[in-house]
């Protein structure tokens, strides 16, 4: 007979809270195509995914800058500004972590994010993060979903077999890699659903 999983493995960004680096560009570029222009073709998803992958800022904004000198000021902004990047908590998603908690459920997360600029982020919301017992940090690491070997380490280091977590991600391509793992792999849309799929695998929420 399977054994039901009993910890609860989160992503942070979008599925704790939202995320856009427009949150932080429309305080300074008036709406409209400049703004659509500088999103795409200077600090892109492309762009920022190598401080994902553990380059540092310094580094990737120098780059940048020497690409496109005439936005220098706006690249800068990017690392001392950043957590204007992250927007309002999901709804009904902390609470969800509460009653997990409560709940006496294992919590820990694997989250694609700068190891610079978590740390920040994890002292913002400390009633949040610390009800999680570890949290492994792709930038720490210079390991990035998709790849197995992050869900592997980070197995190995919350002491779980993959048959004891549920994983949950809002990206299709993140939570197949951990599905093909073992994990109990859920795509994440909101908080309503996920709550109920997690009453569904037996946790008493």
């Amino acid at each position: 007979m399977t054994t039901p999983p009993n910890t609860v493995i989160f992503d942070v960004g979008k599925v704790l809270y939202d995320w856009n680096p427009r949150f932080l560009y429309e305080r300074l570029i008036p709406q409209g195509e400049a703004l659509d222009a500088f999103l795409r073709d200077v600090v892109n998803e492309e762009w920022h995914f190598q401080h994902d992958a553990g380059r540092r800022f310094a580094e990737t904004s120098e780059e940048l800058v020497a690409k496109f000198p005439q936005h220098a000021e706006l690249i800068g902004h990017w690392g001392p500004r950043f957590l204007e990047s992250i927007g309002d908590p999901i709804p009904g998603m902390h609470d969800l972590v509460a009653d997990l908690d409560s709940a006496g459920v294992p919590l820990y997360a694997i989250t694609n994010f700068s190891g610079e600029f978590f740390p920040e982020l994890r002292r913002r919301d400390a009633f949040l993060f610390d009800r999680f017992r570890d949290i492994v940090v792709s930038g720490d690491e210079k390991l990035v979903k998709p790849d197995p070997a992050i869900y592997r380490l980070a197995l190995d280091r919350f002491g779980l077999t993959a048959e004891q977590a549920v994983f949950v991600d809002d990206n299709a391509a993140n939570v197949d890699s951990a599905a093909k793992l073992g994990i109990h792999a859920i795509l994440f849309t909101d908080e309503p659903k996920l709550r109920a799929k997690m009453r569904a695998l037996g946790f008493g929420i």
